[in-house]
């Protein structure tokens, strides 16, 4: 047997740049890169890897761990999961930064190659710097939190494991079912050690997606359902678009007469104005879809995970109704006793749309969801509107923005106020042009996963969304896109604090308190930041506006800049696009204010609404 002798460091980056896959009919590195940040546990020995291959296998310096990570996981869903970014930190602060990114990833079912320098296994120089010592169980540091937000976690106590760990954490990132994040700690007296490994170890491996085709029989029962259906109703979630099966849903639904609708992650499944579209559906989605979504009786609900903010905490949907659930993961498929058909969304709707060739839902179902989604296209353009009001609302800014983006511009925005507001009033004009990150919600992903998106496409602009509280939590990706020449348009919409969650305070009975700047204790007066100057003390060009008009000015100056330009803009912390859908969260059962006893009641009134399911 041939053997290459390699420290295990060498093998793990020879082994990567060797996996391939294809994406379109090209045929494309899998790992296309590295995000790192060296320290102690990985400069030594696993940067004088990559350093020898960094004009091939590119190593990009991030400015902070968690949202490095963050730009790769943007990275893996611009690219439709088909191609994976690895992340790399040392021991300590380094790794446990990025346990929160690893649960975005995790959350959202998106691949993610985390590698983290560990501890020595053979003890000798314990405590090392950085190693957190757990005295009942001294195999356990601050690796071990990645367990629970992983898919797949190793540690590597012996060169020779990396020859079966790294092909299952790539199975798992490539596995449409159990796609996630995958963690591989690399102790440093393993990093540097030399092993004879199988030359074939190294061979050119070129990897396919597998597209699990469904059960015949729960396709017959599939079938057997939609037939019988008055008022069908389709939920395009994440799956879809990673799926590829937009086209192909879009046809079904048309050929069908059924309505679609979509989830936060699927969102841009169908441009806005697709015939067969009836807007977003659940608690940041429209009063088109979730009238639909009432009266239902049965729902085709293809990859998503149903999430609250889809089902309004299942408050959403008829009790009667009955869900046909498409989707490649068996956990989520078999959510709230629906038809599980596991199996990939392409192809299981074209066998779907095969079959039902001649059957069409009620002409009077089709006609209605056309009328309510000229409805909501009308309440859209009012919520849009220029007013006199000094300061402009989110509807009206991400519709000037919204009006200024080219067809195939990505957006991409987090937590906060804009995603409710994007949902809503975003009108996408092609498909995979949106990126809300809303599986863990997480404040910071907006500018990093800006930069991870450029990265996966350069040739379209990606328009960031933020709001002044996610920005003064993680904006220094505005710097390493302008020194990695990956152009942004950043937009900080500056509402005085953290305004939804404010909204959400005092709607359940309390004063605004601790959100908004204003609310909170400080030693001096609240005042706001110069986001400007700040921007561009990062390299970054900037401007402020203040008005509508300024903002169309401003965009126009930014799409003709070379590099990634930041508008900041005021905008109003208390008025919101209307919502109809209801959502559970805790409401104290015992208070001395009577607005929060209001609330326990109202709670109870929506709980009594809840589908019961599992």
């Amino acid at each position: 047997m041939s053997t290459i002798r390699l420290t295990m460091s060498q093998a793990l980056v020879r082994y990567l740049m060797n996996q391939f896959t294809v994406v379109d009919g090209a045929e494309v590195p899998l790992f296309p890169g590295i995000f790192g940040i060296f320290g102690h546990g990985n400069v030594t020995c696993l940067s004088e890897a990559l350093e020898a291959v960094k004009d091939v296998f590119p190593t990009w310096r991030g400015q902070n761990e968690q949202s490095m990570a963050l730009a790769a996981i943007a990275f893996a869903k611009a690219k439709r999961r088909r191609q994976i970014m690895v992340a790399t930190s040392s021991i300590g602060p380094g790794a446990t930064n990025m346990v929160t990114a690893a649960s975005v990833a995790h959350s959202n079912r998106l691949p993610l190659l985390i590698l983290s320098g560990d501890t020595f296994v053979n003890r000798r120089p314990d405590p090392v710097m950085q190693q957190v010592e757990h005295f009942g169980n001294p195999s356990i540091n601050v690796n071990d939190a990645f367990k629970a937000v992983t898919r797949y976690w190793d540690r590597i106590a012996h060169p020779e494991q990396i020859i079966s760990s790294l092909p299952q954490a790539v199975a798992i990132m490539l596995d449409p079912a159990d796609c996630g994040p995958a963690f591989i700690g690399l102790p440093q007296d393993i990093q540097e050690v030399a092993w004879d490994y199988p030359a074939r170890f190294f061979d050119k491996t070129v990897h396919e997606i597998p597209r699990a085709r469904p059960d015949r029989k729960r396709v017959a029962e599939a079938l057997k359902l939609l037939k019988a259906a008055k008022r069908p109703l389709i939920i395009a979630g994440g799956g879809t678009r990673y799926s590829g099966a937009e086209e192909v849903v879009a046809q079904f639904a048309l050929d069908h007469g059924i309505p679609i609708t979509e989830t936060i992650a699927g969102k841009s499944t169908v441009p806005h104005d697709h015939p067969a579209y009836a807007g977003p559906i659940g608690i940041v989605g429209s009063t088109s879809a979730n009238a639909l979504g009432a009266e239902a009786d049965v729902i085709v609900a293809i990859g998503t995970r149903l999430m609250d903010f889809t089902t309004g905490s299942w408050t959403l949907f008829n009790h009667q109704a009955r869900f046909i659930s498409i989707n490649a993961a068996r956990w989520d498929a078999t959510k709230h006793r629906a038809l599980a058909v596991v199996g990939d969304a392409k192809e299981t709707v074209e066998e779907l749309a095969a079959a039902l060739k001649g059957w069409k839902a009620d002409a009077a179902w089709t006609k209605k969801a056309k009328g309510l989604m000229t409805e909501w296209n009308t309440a859209l353009d009012g919520y849009q509107k220029p007013t006199n009001a000094p300061v402009p609302t989110y509807a009206q800014v991400v519709g000037v923005v919204n009006k200024k983006a080219e067809p195939r511009d990505y957006m991409l925005t987090a937590a906060g106020g804009l995603p409710g507001e994007t949902m809503k009033n975003w009108r996408c004009k092609t498909t995979n042009s949106y990126d809300l990150e809303f599986g863990f919600s997480c404040m910071g992903y907006e500018i990093a996963g800006g930069w991870g998106a450029k990265m996966a496409d350069p040739t379209r602009d990606v328009i960031v969304m933020v709001g002044d509280g996610s920005y003064m939590m993680m904006n220094a990706d505005i710097y390493s896109s302008v020194l990695t020449g990956h152009k942004l348009i950043v937009i900080v919409c500056d509402n005085g604090g953290y305004a939804v969650i404010n909204r959400l305070q005092q709607f359940k009975g309390t004063p605004g308190f601790n959100n908004l700047l204003k609310d909170c204790k400080t030693a001096v007066p609240a005042f706001s930041v110069d986001f400007v100057k700040h921007a561009q003390s990062m390299g970054a060009l900037a401007r402020k506006v203040s008005s509508l008009a300024e903002l169309e000015l401003a965009m126009d100056w930014a799409k003709g800049n070379d590099r990634t330009t930041v508008i900041s803009i005021v905008t109003d912390a208390y008025t919101w696009t209307p919502g109809d859908a209801l959502w559970d969260v805790g409401v104290p059962q015992v208070s001395n204010r009577d607005a929060v006893k209001e609330q326990v009641k109202y709670q109870a009134d929506v709980r009594s609404k809840q589908r019961v399911g599992v």
